[in-house]
């Protein structure tokens, strides 16, 4: 499974500018931890490992609208439809279900 941790953290990293550090705080761990996680020396807790899985879904699809600086400055934004919270903090605080419905409101409204 850390050969999976890894490619989701490279996609996070490649798709969404997000760095260990980010990662790091979103899943409420040390940067060394993901780093470890990143090289496969260990494995990450279920909880966090849900989070990363979570974060790179969301990543994906916001990868299909913004370049990938465009989207880091996204997930770190405060957003009226969250409650002035950033959907990384949602997603860290298990909200990820409401990130995703914004991400479907911001596609919806690109498309139209």
């Amino acid at each position: 499974m850390a050969g999976g941790v890894s490619e989701r953290l490279d996609a996070i990293r490649h798709k969404g500018m997000i760095r260990s550090a980010d990662v790091a705080r979103i899943v409420d761990t040390r940067p060394e931890t993901v780093s470890r996680w990143r090289q496969g020396r260990s494995h990450p807790r279920p909880e966090a490992e849900r989070i990363i899985l979570e974060l790179e879904y969301v990543i994906e699809q916001l990868s299909d609208l913004y370049e990938p600086a465009q989207a880091r400055l996204w997930l770190f934004s405060p957003q009226t439809l969250l409650e002035g919270r950033s959907p990384a903090d949602a997603i860290r605080a298990g909200r990820s279900d409401e990130v995703r419905r914004l991400v479907d409101r911001v596609r919806d409204a690109v498309y139209m």
